[in-house]
Parts: structure tokens; C-alpha cells; sequence
């Protein structure tokens, strides 16, 4: 190994963290506020749009979406997101950062406004154009994940890089957090202007008409975010790193680094290594990444199936151990605001402060050990939860239960749900960084689908008279949370393949400072 990286490059690595840094962190940051707010405020609502559009006033249950309809609303912007990650991320490394930043961000504004204007009134109508709006909402945010951490990484010097990473993945936690509250303060202002009975004294009027607008607000404030960073995201340069190395400018990589960074650098040229530009299919990128790849992409994907199960179905705990009372007892906008309380809550003790302890820490003891103890705890607190669940699940042990429910999402955020994003932007080539990042985390997509979809029919009851309308027996909540305790046990098997990039540069990690002797 020779030292022969790049001056602009250098520079970057050991630039002091300025104003610059600061500033990237907050443009990339929004958009990945905007994501999460997109995902998963739709979770805040689903029993909303049950009531409204699958009312059935012969019922003794108030409407509910039926399962596929259900699916679908959950997991048609995952679908989305899935394509948008493998599509933008080949893209940023074709056309450069900049350019395709812009356009993923016009999809989620024009999307998360067009999904809260789902058309028609009849559950069909309304049904088909907001899960055709969410997918392509979600194609948008898909592009997002490969871009935003490969321009952060990019950016970021070597020495607090990941923890300049892990702060724009941080923002996630903030939009699950600003989702809630929205959603708070939508129905708290729907309660007071149009008070209803509960489904219980008047079925009919325990579902007001004004709110069909509280769900829709709820989906269209996403766009908000997301509009007021447009301008600043065009006004940023392409990384340094992709107009030198991939663009081959070396010239103006340097230009526009000089001007962020506020230091004098020297123009040098450099004579490329043609061992150095393998292919994505290629025997030497298999030789090289292979591993890597298949590290990045089987944690992500295995993290995922946990995550975006226990988001998905976590109402549906709240109503066991209590939290939520039966449907029955309360109108339709109480029921909003209860949903809402409960999910705020467990984001504001639990999975926001996950997400800012791994931006403290991931530059001080590494992305591997973070990792590997984050799944090692998802997988304690998940068996814990579980086998005695029917002992958690008593009204004296509740407040215990949602302490080690809380503590799941703590570690899969103080963990792997951190660092899966973070060493895919690190440890790949910067022709490939994007796209290579875009796969792993399509795959981890794949797997927020299987936990979308599959156990929300798994986590059913096993006694099909206490099922929801519509669904089939499941293997109940407990079994579930043991499946999801032994998908985080193999999670942590496959960390091992996955390198630590703590301290080194892209370059050095990536192969690109090699030469031949």
C-alpha cells in the first residue's frame, strides 16, 4: 500500500469540522426526516381510514381495513422505496450526487401533497390513489438513503466521519417523533371542534365526516420539510471525491472544495490505475467486496424484518398490555390521538435517544462493536419480552413490559439500525459507493416488506374468533416476538462479515489509495 491519495482528498480527511459540515448534515438530514415522517405516519392513521371507509354499522367492532387493503397501505411505499434505492443509488454513481439529489426531492414533496389528496370518497377510490401516490413517495425516499449517506460520508473527515453519518440517519428518529406530534395536535384540535360519542353509544356518529381531513393532513405535512431544504440542496457542490475519482476532474473537484472548506488548495494530477476500475460484476470486486456485500446486505436486510415489524404492529401490543383501550370505547379521533400518544412516546424515551447515542459513540468504540451489541440486545430484550409474555402482558407488569419493549428499539437504533446505514457509504469504491449502498439497502427493504407484511397476519391470534375482520389465524404476538428474537440471533452472526471503517479513509478502505509497485 502506497500513499497515494489525492491532495483535495487529504484535505477532506483531516479538515477541522466547520461550518460546512454542519451545514450538509442538516440539508441530508431533512430529507431523512421527511422519510421517516413519510413511512411511518401512515401507521398513526391506518385505523382512521378502517373507520371511515369500512364502517359497517352491524358491527360491534368499528371498521377496520381489510388485510389486503391493510398490506397495501403499509407496504406499498416500502415496494417503492425498495426500486427508488436500486434505481437512484446506479444513478448517483452515473450522473453524480448533485444532480439526482434534487429530483428525489421533488418526488416526496410532489407525492406526500398528492397522497393526502387520494381521490374520490368511496374506500376503493381513495384506497387505489393513496397507495399509488405512497409508492411512488416511497421511490423518492429510496433515493434518498444511497445519496444522502454517500454525500455525508464524502464530505466528512476521517476522524468523525461516522459520527457526521450517523447524525443525518439521527433525523429519522426526529421524524417518526415530529409525526407523532403532528398527529397529536391534528386530533386534539379535531376533538375540541367536533366532539363525538364513542362507537359504543352511536356508531354512526362516533366516526365524524371532518375526519377524513385528520389523516390527510397527517400524510400531506411531510411535504413541508422537504420543500423549505430544496434550495440549499441545489446550491450544494458534488463531492469532491465523485468529481475527481469518478468524473475525473481533478481541477474542479479541488475549486469547489477550496470554497467550502475556506482552505488554498493545489490542483495535482494523478495517473489512474486501470486495475482500479473493476465493475460491479466483476471477479476483482468479488475478490475485493464480495464479503462486504454480502455483510452490508444480510444485516440490513435481517435488521430490518425486526424494525419495521415491531413499528408495524406495535398498536397492536399497546392494545394488549392496555396502553389503548378497545376500540369500541372510543370515537374515531380519541383513537387517533391514543395511537399517536403511545407511539410518541416510546420514540421520545426510546428510539430518538438510540439514534444520538451512536452518533456520541460510533467514532469512539467503532461500527462493529455497536453493531454486534446492539443485536445481542435486540435479541435479550426480544426473548425476554416473549417467553413470559402472558406474565408481561397483566395489568400489575405492563409499565415493566414497555420499559423492555423500549429498550429493543434503543439497541436497534443505539445498533444496527445505525451502523447498516453508515458502512455501506464507507467501505465501497466511489464509482460503486452509491449503487453498492442502494443494494444493501434495497435489501434491508425486502425485509422491512417481510416484517410489513408477514407479521401483520403472523401476529394474529391463534384462536381465529379473536382475530381481526378479515384475517386468518396467526402464530399470535408471542410467537412473533420469538421469531424476531432469533432473526436478530443471525444478525449478529452476519456482522462478522462486515469490516470496521473507524479511522481509515474512503480510500484506504475502499482500495483506491493502491498503486502498482
Amino acid at each position: 500500500m502506497a500513499d497515494q491519495q489525492l491532495g483535495v482528498l487529504k484535505a477532506l480527511d483531516v479538515a477541522k469540522t466547520q461550518l460546512y459540515h454542519f451545514t450538509a448534515i442538516v440539508i441530508a438530514g431533512m430529507g431523512f426526516f421527511t422519510d421517516a415522517y413519510d413511512l411511518f405516519c401512515v401507521s398513526l392513521v391506518t385505523k382512521l381510514l378502517g373507520r371511515l371507509y369500512y364502517f359497517n354499522p352491524a358491527s360491534e367492532k368499528p371498521g377496520s381495513l381489510p388485510p389486503h387493503v391493510a398490506a397495501a397501505v403499509n407496504g406499498v411505499a416500502l415496494c417503492g422505496t425498495l426500486a427508488g434505492q436500486l434505481f437512484f443509488g446506479w444513478l448517483g454513481d452515473k450522473l453524480g450526487r448533485k444532480k439526482v439529489y434534487g429530483i428525489t426531492l421533488i418526488m416526496m414533496i410532489v407525492c406526500s401533497v398528492a397522497s393526502g389528496l387520494s381521490l374520490g370518497n368511496t374506500a376503493k377510490g381513495v384506497m387505489t390513489t393513496l397507495c399509488f401516490f405512497r409508492f411512488w413517495l416511497g421511490f423518492g425516499i429510496g433515493g434518498d438513503y444511497p445519496l444522502s449517506a454517500t454525500i455525508m460520508s464524502e464530505y466528512a473527515n476521517k476522524k468523525t466521519r461516522g459520527a457526521f453519518i450517523a447524525a443525518v440517519f439521527a433525523m429519522q428518529g426526529v421524524g417518526i417523533l415530529a409525526g407523532g406530534f403532528v398527529a397529536l395536535a391534528v386530533s386534539s384540535i379535531f376533538d375540541k371542534k367536533f366532539p363525538s360519542p364513542t362507537y359504543a353509544q352511536d356508531r354512526i356518529l362516533s366516526t365524524p365526516p371532518q375526519a377524513d381531513y385528520i389523516w390527510r393532513i397527517v400524510v400531506m405535512f411531510g411535504a413541508l420539510p422537504a420543500a423549505l431544504t430544496y434550495y440549499w440542496r441545489m446550491k450544494m457542490p458534488e463531492t469532491a471525491r465523485y468529481t475527481a475519482l469518478v468524473a475525473k476532474n481533478i481541477k474542479k473537484a479541488t475549486q469547489d472544495m477550496s470554497k467550502v472548506l475556506q482552505v488554498d488548495l493545489e490542483v495535482e494530477e494523478r495517473a489512474e490505475d486501470p486495475k482500479l476500475n473493476y465493475g460491479l460484476f466483476s471477479k476483482e470486486f468479488l475478490r475485493r467486496h464480495g464479503l462486504h456485500l454480502l455483510g452490508t446486505t444480510s444485516t440490513w436486510f435481517l435488521l430490518d424484518i425486526a424494525f419495521y415489524s415491531q413499528n408495524l404492529f406495535q398498536k397492536d401490543i399497546f392494545s394488549a398490555i392496555g396502553w389503548i383501550p378497545k376500540a369500541a370505547t372510543m370515537n374515531a379521533i380519541h383513537e387517533v390521538f391514543k395511537i399517536a400518544k403511545a407511539q410518541t412516546l416510546i420514540a421520545l424515551c426510546s428510539t430518538v435517544p438510540g439514534y444520538w447515542f451512536t452518533v456520541a459513540f460510533i467514532d469512539i468504540i467503532g461500527r462493529f462493536a455497536i453493531q454486534l451489541m446492539g443485536f445481542f440486545f435486540m435479541t435479550v430484550f426480544m426473548f425476554a419480552i416473549a417467553f413470559p409474555y402472558n406474565h408481561w402482558i397483566l395489568p400489575d407488569n405492563r409499565i415493566g413490559f414497555v420499559i423492555m419493549y423500549s429498550l429493543t428499539f434503543f439497541f436497534a437504533n443505539f445498533g444496527p439500525n445505525a451502523t447498516t446505514f453508515i458502512v455501506p457509504a464507507e467501505i465501497f469504491p466511489a464509482r460503486l459507493r452509491s449503487t453498492c449502498h442502494g443494494i444493501s439497502a434495497a435489501t434491508g427493504k425486502a425485509g422491512a416488506i417481510v416484517g410489513a407484511f408477514g407479521f401483520l397476519y403472523a401476529a394474529q391470534p391463534q384462536d381465529k374468533t379473536k382475530t381481526d375482520a378479515g384475517y386468518p389465524p396467526g402464530i399470535g404476538v408471542k410467537n412473533s416476538l420469538i421469531m424476531l428474537g432469533v432473526i436478530n440471533f443471525v444478525g449478529m452472526l452476519f456482522t462478522f462479515l462486515v469490516p470496521e471503517p473507524k479511522g481509515k479513509s474512503l480510500e484506504e478502505l475502499s482500495g483506491e489509495a493502491e498503486v502498482d509497485k
